[in-house]
């Protein structure tokens, strides 16, 4: 089999195997009556983007090949979303939580051990990484639109077929990466402090206040990158509920066909990431991040004021939105560590970028997001009030973007 078409089909796998449960769980979870504790379970992602990439890492660096680290924790995630599929109420959510938290300990680290084993792989048959990698990657981001569709489309939105879904995609990927070709631990990787290993040693880079501003708002933007994927098919669900509305929206499309509508997102997401390299050339770092935080006031904010029917236009503009404001802010401020730190401490920076902001900032948006939406739009309220919660977040990612401008500093190339 051609090779690049084996690291399309990993990639696409990885991210298939995520998008079958990840946007539609909210849902799932207040078909169940856990609608109150989303932010809860989404929090464990938060928790293990924080710990368990450098744990991995290790392990990877020092004594396992990554592409049999890969199928061992892809197998037991299997294991962990088959027995999360037996929960059936709200009396399971302690159940549900604990399997859901397993399943994100071994699956977050996965999706660096898959980009390492590309790049490994890549390397050993003298492939371009730069120019190659892209469009393998791309496949990822189908996988997980396909998912998302899959699931819709068989009306598995409420259903923990879904996580049957994930589980049997996660078996076949934990299977098939044992095919994959070596990619064992290299002398140089051995050779690394436990320091660099774990992201900790690119601290050092707060002693610089520009640095140090940079990571405090990575932390405070950190926050906003999860709560529509929480919370997004719970709210466009709602809209379906005769209790609430009647009939009113039950047939519109966004309600019955909720994940492919919010597979824009996903979209929109892909295709921006091919216009940072003008909008950074044109406009420089600083006004890119601001670029992101302005979209994601409008982003919030559109959910606050749209509807399914009349108010369509402005779910379908934040669906857009979306990818300008998750893209502007992750690459850019990954491609900023890569220009503005010593060779010494790149890798270790943009592992700690990572920890913060899908790590501690993903903790605080799912929890703070839980408090707003637990308050304004409680499971099973018969008048909730969704526009407050998304208008908090909307305000919440204005007052970080002032205080950003105010604040940062770059040095001017």
């Amino acid at each position: 089999m051609n090779l690049k078409f084996r690291l399309i089909i990993t990639q696409f796998l990885e991210f298939f195997i995520w998008g079958a449960w990840l946007i539609s769980f909210g849902k799932y979870m207040g078909s169940m009556g856990m609608g109150n504790n989303i932010g809860t379970l989404f929090a464990t992602a938060g928790v293990a983007s924080f710990i368990m990439p450098a744990i991995a890492g290790i392990i990877a660096d020092r004594w396992v090949n990554a592409e049999r680290l890969l199928g061992l924790l892809h197998l037991l995630g299997a294991g962990c979303l088959f027995m999360a599929s037996r929960a059936s109420g709200a009396a399971d959510f302690s159940y549900l939580y604990g399997c859901m938290f397993l399943n994100a300990m071994v699956f977050m680290p996965t999706i660096g051990l898959s980009y390492s084993v590309c790049y490994s792989i890549m390397a050993k048959h003298k492939m371009d990484t730069v120019r190659d990698f892209p469009p393998i990657r791309v496949w990822g981001t189908v996988g997980f639109i396909v998912a998302m569709w899959v699931v819709n489309l068989a009306g598995w939105g409420t259903s923990s077929n879904q996580l049957l879904l994930a589980g049997g995609a996660a078996l076949f990927l934990g299977l098939y990466a044992f095919t994959l070709p070596p990619s064992p631990p290299t002398k140089a990787q051995k050779g690394r402090s436990l320091m660099t290993t774990l992201g900790l040693d690119a601290l050092a880079l707060l002693k610089e206040k520009r640095m140090a501003v940079f990571f405090l708002f990575a932390v405070l933007l950190g926050v906003c990158l999860q709560i529509t994927n929480s919370y997004g098919s719970k709210f466009i669900g709602h809209f379906g509920d005769a209790g609430i509305y009647g009939d009113m929206y039950r047939a519109t499309f966004a309600v019955r066909y909720d994940n492919i509508f919010l597979s824009l997102s996903q979209i929109s997401e892909a295709l921006f990431i091919l216009a940072i390299p003008f909008f950074l050339r044109r406009f420089g770092i600083k006004i890119v991040m601001l670029i992101s935080m302005l979209a994601w006031v409008l982003r919030f904010g559109l959910f606050g004021i749209g509807n399914p029917a009349d108010g369509m236009v402005w779910l379908t503009l934040s669906m857009i939105i979306y990818g300008m404001a998750f893209d502007f802010f992750n690459i850019s401020g990954s491609l900023f560590i890569e220009k503005e730190t010593p060779a010494k401490f790149r890798a270790s920076a943009q592992g700690l970028l990572m920890m913060v902001t899908n790590g501690l900032g993903a903790i605080i948006g799912n929890y703070g997001a839980q408090a707003a939406i637990n308050y304004f739009a409680p499971d099973g309220s018969l008048a909730p009030n969704w526009p407050a919660a998304w208008f908090i977040f909307a305000g919440y990612a204005l007052v970080i973007g002032v205080a950003f401008a105010i604040a940062f500093k770059p040095i001017k190339h």
